[in-house]
């Protein structure tokens, strides 16, 4: 067992299966306490059980460290709360946070209900501020924490949820202001976009509509392929237990991709060009001319019009 973490206490949500549990696994391997939190839902978010998660606690145990398990919900701000304290009650401070819940409500949005939109939203945005807020409070007052939340490359775009695509980009945001309110607290705060075959990302539902988009053509084959292939959680962690370590202490408000055998880092989102006008303001024929010629010089449509196409689309 290594000791990077030695003493260091940490509370990782969405623990019971998938990339949480290897996470959870993987902190403890470097000598975290851990404190893991699952309602044990479906893929949906419906439903509720306890046991995943205890026996996710009994593997951490076996590395050596303490471990408890927490049943409270991350949409609610009680109970965000709740289990924030169990880690301070249980190990006496709470050093990190990892934020690994989910839910997915998949659907094109011209069928998406308000439902759909509302659990998603609830239990990524939601849960995922309910945990921050709650933890930066006392990591504040102690002037050290690290914050980890999860995100995907959705949040640049994604077909077939823009829910999850919308909560996703909303964590970033999130988490890099978070970063910024909290840097000078000894506080950081940053994102991971895993790729990882878990029952989030593959399972019959996800297979059946991932070959619908290639019928409909807006997916490859070899799009389809990579997406059905992809390889297991236990590659995700090393990212995140690094970016938990005093040698981090200074990478705050990033995002990083990790997969196997391939970690990256996302571009600054920036201003890349700019046009300007003196006096007065811009006439709809000056910018008919002048976006093509310089704002969007070299820009493709990522998804140009197929009205035949569409009409297959589910």
């Amino acid at each position: 067992m290594g000791e990077k973490l030695k003493g260091k206490n940490a509370v990782v949500t969405g623990a019971a299966g998938g990339i949480g549990r290897e996470i959870c696994l993987a902190l403890a391997a470097e000598g975290a306490n851990i404190l893991a939190n699952d309602i044990g839902a479906a893929r949906d978010g419906s439903g509720a059980e306890e046991g995943p998660v205890d026996k996710v606690v009994e593997e951490i145990k076996e590395r050596g460290v303490k471990a408890i398990a927490n049943y409270d919900s991350v949409v609610d701000f009680a109970g965000a709360e709740r289990l924030i304290k169990a880690c301070v009650d249980e190990f006496g401070r709470i050093d990190i946070l990892v934020n690994c819940h989910g839910n997915l409500r998949d659907r094109m949005i011209w069928n998406m209900t308000e439902d759909e939109w509302d659990s998603v939203m609830y239990v990524h945005l939601k849960g995922t501020f309910n945990t921050c807020r709650h933890a930066c409070v006392l990591m504040r007052e102690q002037r050290s924490g690290r914050i980890i939340n999860v995100t995907s490359d959705a949040w640049r775009g994604t077909m077939g949820h823009v829910n999850y695509g919308a909560v996703k980009g909303g964590i970033v945001s999130l988490t890099r202001s978070i970063a910024r309110e909290m840097g000078r607290y000894g506080v950081t705060a940053n994102c991971f976009a895993p790729v990882a075959a878990t029952r989030m990302t593959l399972n019959d539902e996800v297979i059946q509509g991932t070959w619908k988009r290639v019928e409909a053509g807006v997916m490859t084959k070899e799009q389809a392929e990579q997406v059905l292939n992809m390889p297991g959680p236990e590659f995700i962690p090393p990212i995140i237990v690094y970016l938990a370590t005093d040698e981090a202490a200074n990478i705050n408000g990033q995002v990083f991709h990790a997969e196997k055998g391939r970690i990256a880092i996302y571009s600054e989102p920036v201003e890349v060009q700019a046009i300007y006008k003196a006096e007065g303001n811009f006439t709809m024929e000056e910018l008919i001319d002048a976006v093509p010629k310089t704002l969007l010089q070299g820009y493709i449509n990522p998804a140009p019009p197929q009205p035949e196409r569409d009409k297959k689309a589910t």
